[in-house]
């Protein structure tokens, strides 16, 4: 499975962006997807996932409310729209997938993605 994110940018705090996380390869809908990010000097850190029908999505405590994941299998992208936006949501977004399925303890796991996205990049300023 090959992985592009797309739709970074600058944007100002309160601001919107939305990522699309486009799949191609073997079965791509097959796979639960998550987002991560990672902030300048900081590990990358558990966004959002959304399995494999779109039927549960999780969150990070600090985007919920804030970021909504989505996804439309039949264009095989997954998308992350991003309101509210604030300066420490400045990070290079990555989309993952690994699994077909992930458990609620599972799906902010670094470690169980085993393909992911080259990144792009989103800064906000205050």
């Amino acid at each position: 499975v090959q992985l592009q994110a797309c739709g970074g940018g600058l944007a100002q705090a309160g601001g919107s962006l939305r990522l699309s996380c486009q799949a191609s390869g073997r079965a791509p809908t097959k796979y639960g997807v998550g987002w991560f990010r990672q902030g300048p000097g900081k590990e990358r850190e558990f966004v959002a996932h959304i399995s494999r029908i779109g039927g549960s999505t999780y969150y990070a405590d600090s985007v919920k409310g804030r970021f909504t994941i989505s996804r439309d299998n039949a264009k095989n992208t997954v998308y992350l729209q991003m309101n509210s936006l604030k300066p420490e949501d400045t990070a290079v977004y990555y989309c993952a997938a690994g699994r077909k399925y992930y458990t609620d303890y599972e799906v902010s796991s670094v470690r169980l993605y085993d393909y992911w996205g080259q990144g792009t990049l989103v800064t906000v300023s205050s």
